[in-house]
């Protein structure tokens, strides 16, 4: 059964009839489940699931759940999503394109696909094709509640069956697109009926196009593409090609133009010298060329020189446009990181840095001329702050309180590299999470770390807590384990991070201390228990650190945690590419503080004091 496709249109309908839904990148499938079989059809009606058993063994291991509502037919997205309003096609690609089961599998475990569910079209035998669509909505929602499977897109949950929530708002998703850096939107009537394999105007799609402003290098009249570029200094920067949404009549002025001024004829590709400039629309920069380019309009207004790849990968970025970035070309690392290097960092980390800063009193340290000169601390809310930031007052402080996009961006073009954050939330004195800081006396004895983490991992998978684990982002490991919120306080804490710290040190005295005082700690990894306390603060998960390494305090999974394993292999560029490629270690860092066994844990320490 082919699918029922949108039609692509340029700006949101809004008359109140409409229905708006994220609209992610991914392979479109529909999932066709009976007493006997399962199917995951694409829209080339191929079954997927040999390529994604990772579905097809969640289904098969939730079947009594779903038994009741047999045969049921769904339709939606398989992705691997990167956060709950983007997914990341590249990813997917590569998984799609995997021959080997046994890869195949290892990547299923590593980072399993979700299903993102938006339509219900059969539900136990019964065709609802011809039901409009707010209706098939509100089955398929009360079908996720009744199953107790999430209701919305999240890495949070190990379940893969996910269901797309929607708004009746286009502002409100819209501002979702933006901050999270989606695909699209799919505007759907809400009188719609799902019809096979036509392409509708019942639904339109409105992608979340970037811009570029560049120039035209060349013209093949063999494909009929157009190349271009921007400058980089003197240089040019090829973009890659574009073919699409240029009219007959500019097409034949431009090609005219370009056969009468080409200097170079390479196998029939005309070059001509950077003159013409043009905005081109793409979907993103992926693997160094723009994904799905079309030509937007003619810049007259324009000189070849003022199309920059410093202003290309400022635009790509989509920064808020509350917030200006200032003075992009700044060296701030000896190792010729730029402002716009950090920038970039930030935006693209903005979705897995801004949930471990959400009502937090913030404490940045600030690098106003670089990583080259002394930074100072930053409690304090300064005076010349935009109106849109946020803050909190405690102890005559105004602290700033990081909850959106806009205040992270400001903060990071005002260079505050390093994000320091409290162990728990404003408004609250109970613990949000325990974090022990493993800090050995150097780099050099960062195995100290890794073997503490180890026997601390061994401790707590013994106790049945669920624990995480990052990098400093300087010499040491910091081990996390997260609480349900307003349960547990600050003596409670205390007793189980004390326990812990000498538990250690009585099977390792030669190796582990509690010391305060450098002198005293003989060459051992101080355990710092005494850190996690009110008052104090940690460095936030993917956050920077000024050394002139331009290292990330990194999360990592537990199976990294080796002798092979050392701080320095996780700065700014490194981390983005794992990130790309693993996804987030603490991705289910929210969810299990509901289901962290702390109390029990806590009762029996106690009672055996």
């Amino acid at each position: 059964m082919k699918p029922m496709l949108p039609t692509l249109i340029s700006e949101p309908p809004e008359n109140g009839i409409w229905m708006y839904e994220i609209k992610y990148d991914g392979f479109r499938a529909i999932l066709e489940l009976d007493e006997t079989n399962i199917y995951l059809w694409s829209r080339n009606e191929l079954d997927l699931l040999p390529q994604f058993p990772e579905l097809k063994e969640f289904l098969l291991r939730n079947i009594e759940k779903i038994k009741r509502y047999l045969p049921i037919v769904l339709d939606g997205e398989l992705v691997v999503l990167e956060n709950p309003n983007k997914a990341n096609f590249g990813q997917l690609q590569i998984r799609g394109r995997m021959r080997s089961n046994e890869k195949i599998r290892e990547k299923a475990k590593k980072r399993p696909c979700r299903y993102l569910v938006f339509d219900l079209l059969k539900m136990q035998g019964r065709d609802m094709k011809n039901q409009p669509y707010v209706e098939r909505k509100k089955e398929l929602e009360s079908f996720f509640k009744e199953i107790s499977f999430p209701l919305y897109p999240t890495n949070e949950k190990e379940d893969l069956l996910q269901y797309v929530p929607f708004e009746n708002s286009a502002e409100l998703i819209i501002k979702k697109v933006h901050t999270f850096n989606s695909e699209g939107i799919v505007a759907k009537l809400k009188k719609s009926k799902w019809e096979i394999g036509k392409r509708t105007n019942n639904w339109v799609k409105i992608k979340n196009w970037k811009k570029v402003s560049c120039f035209i290098t060349g013209y093949d009249p063999k494909n009929g593409y157009y190349h271009i570029g921007v400058f980089e200094g003197k240089e040019i920067v090829n973009l890659g090609l574009f073919l699409f949404s240029i009219s007959p009549e500019q097409k034949q002025a431009l090609n005219q133009i370009i056969k009468d001024n080409a200097y170079e004829n390479v196998n029939g590709l005309l070059k001509i010298h950077p003159s013409i400039c043009i905005d081109v629309h793409y979907l993103e920069w992926y693997e160094e060329q723009l994904r799905e380019p079309h030509f937007h309009r003619f810049r007259f207004d324009l000189a070849p020189e003022d199309c920059t790849y410093e202003q290309f990968r400022l635009d790509k970025l989509d920064i808020p446009k509350e917030v200006e970035i200032t003075h992009p070309d700044k060296p701030i690392w000896k190792n010729e990181i730029s402002k716009l290097d950090f920038i970039e960092y930030i935006r693209i980390m903005s979705s897995y840095i801004l949930p471990f800063l959400q009502n937090r009193s913030l404490t940045v340290i600030r690098y106003p001329h670089g990583t080259f000169e002394e930074p100072f601390y930053q409690k304090n809310c300064p005076d010349y702050a935009p109106a849109f930031i946020e803050t909190y007052r405690e102890d005559n402080i105004d602290y700033i309180v990081c909850n959106n996009l806009e205040t992270l961006m400001w903060l990071a073009n005002q260079l505050a590299i390093e994000f320091h954050i409290p162990f728990h939330h404003n408004k609250t004195r109970y613990v949000s999470e325990i974090v022990f800081d493993l800090d050995p006396p150097s780099r050099n004895e960062f195995h100290l770390a890794v073997h503490a983490s180890l026997m601390m991992k061994e401790v707590f998978d013994h106790l049945n807590l669920i624990s995480y684990i990052k990098t400093s982002g300087n010499k040491g490991l910091q081990i996390y384990i997260p609480l349900p919120e307003d349960t547990y306080t600050w003596e409670e804490t205390r007793f189980f991070t004390e326990f812990i710290a000498e538990f250690l040190i009585t099977k390792e005295p030669q190796l582990f201390t509690i010391e305060r005082l450098k002198k005293n700690r003989k060459n051992r990894l101080y355990i710092d228990f005494v850190q996690h306390a009110e008052g104090k603060t940690i460095i936030a998960p993917y956050s920077m650190r000024g050394n002139k390494d331009a290292l990330v305090a990194t999360p990592l999974f537990w199976e990294e945690i080796t002798d092979k394993l050392h701080p320095e292999q996780f700065t700014m560029k490194t981390v983005l590419k794992r990130m790309n490629v693993l996804g987030c270690p603490f991705s289910s860092f929210f969810s299990a503080k509901a289901i962290q066994p702390f109390g029990p844990v806590l009762q029996f320490l106690k009672s055996n004091k």
